[in-house]
């Protein structure tokens, strides 16, 4: 879950995982550690149709989550970071 200051053109100033309730590092509008973050809307033939969903985890958190599925994510190494 992200908190942005309206006042100083959407200024981070507040990152929480929504799994543990952890507040992540932010420092001036920066996020200063990993975070997964999703966006969703829900389309046609599904229980939430129209709804958009986001939400942050950890880094712990994602590696729990994903250390749970039976298929394994996919994964490949990236030389450059943005």
């Amino acid at each position: 879950m992200r908190q942005y200051q309206i006042e100083e053109s959407n200024k981070l100033i507040k990152v929480v995982c929504n799994c543990c309730g952890r507040q992540m590092k932010v420092e001036n509008g920066y996020l200063k550690e990993e975070c997964f973050g999703a966006v969703h809307a829900f389309g046609y033939f599904s229980k939430r149709d129209g709804i958009r969903q986001r939400f942050d985890l950890c880094e712990a958190c994602y590696e729990k989550w994903t250390g749970s599925f039976t298929v394994p994510v996919d994964e490949e190494e990236v030389r450059e970071l943005l």
